[in-house]
């Protein structure tokens, strides 16, 4: 294929851009898919901890209530490719799925290489040809990503772009990026990992602005994990927060006190600091020994009801300061972008450039995590190459 014969270029081999390459080629359309790394899909490679959550096994509605912002923008585009029909895509592919709890689908094989495997065989049956350098095209396909994760080839690339072609840019800022907090209680638990923790996210002025049940983890700088990573898509980067983790949600305070009394029981003539191995993990008994305020060489038998009181009050509400998010290239996924009020929802057409389309993490879209912005991309992908294919289609039939 010679540059005179492309029909569409897309620019960027992530998720949106194989899927708006192979859809438009598919309708017949001479594509050239023009990625400048070493290889497609790179970030797609490393997404889900190398499984790759694809989508979640979810009517649209459930996508559209996990995206914070501008999520009605995708009505259109999530009709036309809803997460079933991703499903169907990929196993159809030779790449079978299946779905985990929360709703998260992932390849049969456990491996987010064969995701990739998958698409770039598909691009190579529908003749699309993987490029390098400058072209020209009547329709250009912009899905460059965002600025997270950089080594994958994200550097932001695709805001200049579309600024320079009249479209304005949201400020880009991290979304689903782990906190960093003042606190030294989580550089001393750093590598601890909980589970099924319920967590809130509480604001400066005591509004709870998200809750979630789950994992999380301390680190060295604060927390992470996948409660902490949904919470962050819910700060405002001007706000102070807190973290508050209850360690014990499956019991009531009047529960848990039972519980801590049947343990002081079992270990009646113990030092207090002694007493906690069936209650906490390890390396969490110093730090909530010393949050309790009760003397670690306090014999058990001998902690006053106050103070057991106190100790359930700590276990229902762990608080850890947060001082902001990490920075936007640790972050999962990119928050701002181009304006989704600058792109028609149904055909990801620019409003202010004829034959050029957006789709995927280049757009002022993001959401939590469960495989919700891999799907943003599918959609966005396959809307944009349909356009594209499409008015092709059109142009060579008048």
């Amino acid at each position: 294929m010679s540059e005179s014969k492309t029909d569409v270029l897309v620019v960027g081999g992530g998720a949106a851009g194989m899927m708006a390459a192979g859809t438009a080629a598919a309708l017949g359309a001479r594509v050239a898919l023009l990625e400048r790394g070493p290889r497609l899909g790179r970030k797609l490679r490393i997404t889900g901890k190398g499984r790759c959550n694809v989508t979640n096994d979810c009517p649209p509605e459930e996508v559209l209530r996990n995206i914070p912002r501008n999520g009605r923008f995708l009505y259109s585009a999530l009709e036309a490719f809803p997460p079933d029909a991703v499903q169907s895509f990929f196993t159809e592919l030779g790449c079978p799925v299946k779905t985990e709890r929360g709703g998260r689908v992932f390849p049969c094989s456990d491996r987010a290489a064969s995701v990739v495997e998958a698409l770039e065989a598909w691009l190579a049956a529908n003749d699309v040809r993987i490029a390098t350098g400058a072209w020209a095209a009547p329709r250009v396909i912009l899905a460059t990503g965002g600025c997270s994760y950089p080594q994958t080839g994200s550097t932001g690339d695709g805001y200049r772009l579309a600024e320079s072609v009249g479209h304005t840019i949201v400020e880009p800022r991290g979304s689903l990026v782990p906190l960093e907090s003042p606190d030294g209680d989580c550089r001393e638990m750093a590598g601890l990992s909980l589970r099924n923790v319920a967590v809130r996210l509480r604001s400066a002025r005591g509004k709870v602005v998200y809750e979630d049940f789950g994992e999380l983890l301390f680190t060295h700088f604060g927390l992470s994990g996948p409660t902490i990573l949904s919470a962050s898509a819910h700060m405002d980067r001007r706000e102070r927060y807190t973290v508050d983790i209850d360690l014990k949600p499956a019991l009531d305070e009047k529960q848990l006190d039972d519980r801590l009394l049947r343990d002081f029981d079992k270990y009646r003539n113990r030092d207090f600091a002694n007493a906690l191995g069936d209650l906490l993990p390890r390396t969490m008994i110093p730090v909530a020994v010393r949050r309790s305020g009760i003397p670690p060489e306090t014999k058990v038998h001998s902690v006053t009801r106050e103070q057991r009181r106190a100790l359930v009050r700590l276990l229902k509400d762990f608080s850890v300061a947060v001082s902001g998010p990490r920075p936007v290239e640790e972050a999962i996924v990119t928050a701002g972008g181009v304006p989704v009020s600058q792109v028609d929802p149904r055909t990801m057409a620019s409003k202010k450039l004829p034959g050029l389309y957006l789709a995927g993490e280049l757009l002022d879209l993001d959401a939590y995590t469960g495989g919700f912005n891999l799907q943003i991309a599918w959609s966005t992908g396959y809307a944009a190459g349909m356009a594209a294919g499409e008015d092709w289609r059109n142009e060579e039939n008048v």
